[in-house]
């Protein structure tokens, strides 16, 4: 997987607890940051999911059906 460097200020205090939860887990700073983003990112994915259900349910979205997607698209 390619990489990107970041480069952010956190709170003191989030940093300290960085350092201090990647020595007990014995992992880089890196590690724990990737993974409490992607663990973050598939929170937040699970939330728009629900929201996109709820507005479908209450009607505020509509769907589509497979046919009508592909008519609509010309495909």
């Amino acid at each position: 997987m390619a990489t990107t460097k970041k480069l952010f200020n956190i709170d003191s205090n989030l940093a300290e607890e960085l350092e201090n939860v990647a020595k007990i887990m014995k992992k880089t700073q890196k590690e724990i940051i990737e993974n409490a983003l992607d663990f973050y990112f598939d929170y937040t994915d699970t939330m728009v999911a629900d929201d996109t259900v709820q507005k479908i349910h209450e009607g505020k979205m509509k769907t589509y059906s497979k046919e009508e997607a592909h008519r609509e698209l010309g495909v």
